[in-house]
């Protein structure tokens, strides 16, 4: 892996990575840095520190002669660091302690994040005084100044950098994630989109989440079958393309498959959409029309917004289900049809059967497979995956080159819970196309300002108010809950994503009552 691999330029622009370097900043004044494999400042703009938040730093990096310093400490603490695997705590040429940690990717050695601008409490006297008169020498004319400055620097007592050092690690954790992700993803993104099409004949279904990943598993070994199907999921997750999946892979895939909305008729009208009607059986009915039972025989019928069907319809349905037969409306022929029915809802049939309000039969007969399709915040690991297919088909349509999302851009998409999911994305898209012009890098200004002032009021990050501990406790306590949702509360596959013990993992659920069942 040759460094240009890394992509540093993003890490900054990680919300978790922001958010941990912010609360670095508030307690302590340290600004947290970056160093690639051969010591060299990355991610830091125009070649110079992230803005120092001490005088003291400020006014040395500012310096030619100063900054030359600063870049040869980071290069001497990285090079100790290569190759080991510990935290290494040392000084500046200026006269302050020093935090480095190693990042390692697949065992390589990639660089260090590092933290400076502290003395340390037990040292803090003759630190002091070394950078009083590093400074004198270095800005004889901020004479007056340099002793406020000096009083204003942060002593951290062990038990401080302690606290430090681990959220040091936790951001040095974040960055191996995302690396590996970022790559992993811009790796396989066409080599999914060709598996899913030798898979399930389109290119619409995209995902490779564990949640979708089972539902993959779950839909090769009911799709050669001529069982009934349920599609449960909320609005806008793709359960027709769930239908297309099924069809197109099953032995009936050369005969048609046809859908229908039960929610956009009303009862009679449904009737004889389904089942047909013979000429003169209610006004209008002027000739014989075939229904989509018949219509579709040999092949699929696709039933969606079922939830929506009134009783009375539930019966007939129930019957064409349970033997096959049906009579159009006006008739008393019994025709038959040979099809399969794939079902879908966004409705809760179970508490409905409970509320009498569909038929416990019929759920039961529909019931036979059920497929739950994840929504989209169930699995934000494809949002990545889908933006970049709406992106081509944008781009294809519009016989434009593909444009590209930029980090701040796609972390609001990830931060965003997507409620109209898929479909709420893909429109987004388009309209960020539409609006970046001919830009082709898309950032977040173009973003829906509903979109965006959701994702900033349910990310307004941990309070900085109280103790240290408390701080880092709440910081715990969200990592756990966000992973519990993530992993439907499989403790031992969030044990795992969180690099900790199941026994740990269920002491910290305990500790913070976030029990609830789980595997």
């Amino acid at each position: 892996m040759a460094d240009p691999y890394v992509r540093w330029e993003e890490f900054d622009k990680i919300h978790v990575i922001r958010k941990l370097r912010e609360i670095v900043g508030r307690w302590w004044k340290i600004q947290l840095n970056f160093t690639d494999q051969k010591g060299l400042l990355r991610g830091v703009p125009e070649g110079k520190f992230f803005t120092p938040l001490n005088s003291v730093c400020k006014s040395i990096t500012e310096n030619g002669k100063g900054f030359d310093g600063c870049r040869g400490t980071a290069r001497t603490t990285t090079a100790a660091l290569t190759n080991s695997k510990e935290v290494k705590i040392s000084s500046c040429h200026a006269g302050f302690s020093t935090v480095s940690v190693p990042i390692r990717v697949n065992g390589q050695f990639v660089g260090t994040v590092f933290g400076d601008g502290f003395v340390l409490e037990e040292t803090a006297a003759q630190q002091k005084i070394a950078i009083k008169q590093y400074m004198e020498r270095a800005f004889p004319d901020k004479h007056a100044e340099i002793p406020t400055w000096i009083s204003e620097l942060p002593a951290l007592s062990a038990k401080d950098l302690d606290y430090l050092t681990e959220l040091v690690n936790l951001v040095v954790d974040e960055i191996v994630m995302t690396h590996k992700t970022i790559n992993e993803q811009e790796d396989t993104v066409n080599e999914l989109r060709s598996q899913l099409s030798n898979r399930y004949g389109f290119h619409n279904m995209i995902g490779k989440s564990a949640p979708m990943q089972n539902l993959y598993r779950l839909l090769e070994r009911v799709a050669s079958s001529d069982a009934t199907i349920l599609v449960q999921g909320e609005n806008g997750t793709g359960k027709e393309l769930i239908a297309k999946a099924l069809h197109y892979n099953s032995p009936r895939k050369k005969n048609r498959m046809i859908p229908v909305n039960c929610g956009a008729f009303n009862e009679n009208l449904l009737e004889s959409e389904l089942f047909g009607h013979v000429k003169g059986s209610f006004t209008g009915a002027a000739k014989d029309k075939k229904g989509l039972f018949e219509e579709a025989d040999g092949g699929t019928l696709f039933l969606d917004e079922l939830g929506e069907t009134s009783m009375a319809m539930q019966v007939k349905l129930l019957r064409v289900l349970q033997d096959g037969t049906f009579s159009p409306v006006g008739s008393t022929q019994v025709r038959k049809s040979n099809v399969r029915v794939v079902a879908a809802t966004n409705r809760d049939l179970t508490d409905m059967v409970k509320k009498g309000t569909f038929r416990e039969d019929l759920f039961y007969r529909l019931n036979v497979i059920n497929l739950t399709v994840p929504p989209l915040r169930d699995r934000k690991d494809d949002i990545k995956l889908l933006v970049d297919a709406f992106l081509a088909t944008n781009a294809k349509s519009s016989s434009k080159p593909i444009k590209t999302v930029a980090a701040d851009c796609m972390e609001v998409l990830m931060n965003y819970d997507w409620p109209g999911n898929v479909r709420e994305l893909e429109n987004e898209i388009e309209r960020l196309c539409v609006l970046n012009g001919d830009d082709k890098n898309i950032t977040a200004e173009y973003i829906s300002p509903r979109i965006t002032s959701l994702v900033k009021a349910g990310h307004a990050g941990v309070k900085y108010t109280g103790s240290l501990k408390g701080t880092m406790e709440e910081v715990e306590r969200q990592m756990i809950t966000e992973g519990l949702v993530k992993h439907r509360f499989n403790r031992s596959r969030l044990a795992k994503d969180l690099g900790m013990s199941r026994a740990s993992l269920i002491s910290k659920i305990s500790k913070y009552g976030l029990d609830k069942t789980g595997t």
